[in-house]
């Protein structure tokens, strides 16, 4: 069965490949714009549902397709899902990445990603699964030099968030509770268990790139 990943991003094809999956990409042309008085996780389930529709359409079954979206959440500090708190997305220049990761510094935000597999199967509409898994981050108390050092990087303008929480130079992240791999952009964990449910015959595999905690 092929196996689609519905996204170009390089950190969710890294850790995909991790798994020793071979896929292929096609990236879901969908409107991303969040709804009025969307709820950010209401938001997140719905893009990662569209986009994996949008590629299985243009498919035969069978096939399995992939599809993710990572919210990066600020809103209140607790220990459960703050389902209203505001969504930091995509800085679209320096300034709004310099006033992301000031907005950051020093807090506790929430990563969700909501995962869909779609799986085709010939003579019925596709089956699609969806799961969410929130990861809690507290950032570092970083300085205004480290912001103007990473925003120069330019790594901070395809994040949500404005950051990558593997990148060496900057490090921003002090602790994480719950998965890495989902703040990354693709928990590991929840995509193993939807394998698991679908039967996918390489669910056995392991980690080839290691816990990178």
């Amino acid at each position: 069965m092929p196996f689609i990943l519905a996204s170009s991003s390089p950190r969710r094809r890294e850790l995909l490949a991790s798994l020793g999956i071979a896929f292929t990409i096609i990236k879901p042309d969908i409107d991303e714009t969040q709804r009025p008085d969307e709820p950010p996780l209401d938001y997140a389930r719905r893009l990662s549902r569209e986009k994996a529709a949008a590629v299985a359409d243009r498919l035969s079954a069978p096939a399995a397709v992939l599809a993710a979206d990572t919210v990066v959440i600020l809103g209140a500090d607790t220990l459960g899902i703050d389902d209203q708190g505001v969504i930091l997305g995509k800085p679209a220049d320096a300034d709004e990445a310099r006033a992301m990761l000031r907005r950051l510094r020093g807090r506790t935000h929430q990563v969700v990603t909501a995962l869909t597999l779609a799986r085709l199967i010939p003579f019925a509409p596709p089956a699609l699964d969806t799961r969410l898994t929130t990861s809690r981050v507290l950032m570092r108390d970083y300085s205004d030099a480290e912001i103007e050092a990473y925003i120069a990087t330019g790594d901070p303008f395809d994040k949500a968030g404005g950051y990558a929480i593997q990148h060496a130079g900057f490090n921003p992240v002090a602790r994480v509770e719950g998965s890495y791999t989902n703040v990354v952009g693709l928990p590991l964990e929840t995509l193993r268990a939807m394998l698991d449910a679908i039967g996918w015959p390489d669910t056995a595999l392991t980690d080839r790139a290691g816990d990178p905690a």
